[in-house]
């Protein structure tokens, strides 16, 4: 079992009232097959280019997380997390596929799949019609997800293995420093909008909700990754 204590207390409470799903998630085939360097390079270029995409929109996400912040701190820390998105994670995939002869302009022209829409839009909408919370709630199952996996994989993966830089990338300390500061982040906005007792809050089934839908679509962008083209 992966220790994510240091990720803070809301999303552990989340995470625990969806376990099956959670493990379906952060354990599915697709993660386990680069763990294990099984992984068709093919389906992992093509999860890349989608990734990719899905940054982008996701950069857009955190952005829209400044202009709801209540605060300096706030604003600080989502500000960090969009500068690591932009500038260190996207530049993983660009030079991957470029290593690969995917340019960056033809990684941008990328037909955006079906599920990596919904789940961009989702979180996006998220953010459109709530508050702060709302929107944080349903971006934090990637920023945990991807720290656990990182874990989880480094603790089974061999150097020799050819997604190894990948793995490297969530299992770093600067990545799992991103994890426990937004998980700090996480914990102080639930408290200062919900309350010490935020499961008792009424809007903490929303939050729920949120999450576990925010898992199952990433579920959905595992599944969409193994299929053949």
């Amino acid at each position: 079992m992966i220790k994510t204590d240091n990720y803070g207390i809301v999303f552990n409470k989340l995470k625990s009232n969806i376990l099956d799903d959670w493990q379906q998630y952060t354990k599915h085939t697709f993660v386990k097959s680069i763990g294990n360097a099984s992984l068709d390079r093919k389906l992992y270029i093509k999860y890349l280019k989608q990734d990719y995409i899905f940054l982008i929109h996701f950069s857009r996400a955190w952005a829209l997380l400044v202009a709801k912040s209540n605060s300096v701190n706030e604003m600080r820390i989502a500000s960090a997390t969009l500068n690591a998105l932009v500038n260190e994670e996207i530049q993983l995939h660009i030079k991957t596929c470029k290593d690969e002869g995917i340019s960056e302009e033809q990684l941008f022209n990328t037909l955006e799949d079906v599920n990596n829409l919904a789940y961009t839009r989702f979180v996006l909408e998220a953010g459109y019609s709530g508050d702060f919370l709302d929107l944080l709630v349903a971006l934090s199952p990637c920023v945990f997800g991807y720290g656990e996996i990182g874990l989880y994989l480094k603790s089974i993966s061999k150097n020799d293995n050819p997604y190894i830089s990948w793995i490297d990338t969530y299992h770093s300390k600067e990545y799992q420093d991103v994890c426990i500061n937004i998980g700090s982040l996480l914990d102080k906005a639930t408290e200062e909008r919900l309350g010490k007792g935020f499961v008792n809050n009424t809007m903490w089934p929303k939050l729920e909700k949120t999450f576990l839908t925010a898992t199952k679509l990433e579920i959905g962008f595992w599944e969409m990754s193994l299929r053949q083209e």
